[in-house]
């Protein structure tokens, strides 16, 4: 069985699975879960201020082409 296959079955599995065995599912994967990560607790940290931010209207943000435009002249 492939990848694709194996994952689909555990996506099917898991989404019907009852309360009691998908607890027992992330006890057994916990640590890997948590330590695969890319982010760092700071870099988590300043992004959830980020959304924070974002959310109560006080970030500021920008479309791909302002990004794009704001990148290219500080070059």
């Amino acid at each position: 069985m492939d990848t694709t296959a194996i994952k689909n079955k555990l996506h099917n599995y898991i989404d019907n699975a009852e309360q009691k065995k998908l607890k027992a599912i992330y006890t057994m994967l916990e640590n890997e879960i948590e330590s695969t990560s890319m982010l760092s607790k700071e870099q988590k940290k300043e992004l959830d201020f980020r959304l924070e931010e974002y959310m109560q209207g006080k970030g500021k943000s920008y479309s791909w082409d302002e990004a794009i435009k704001k990148i290219k002249t500080k070059s």
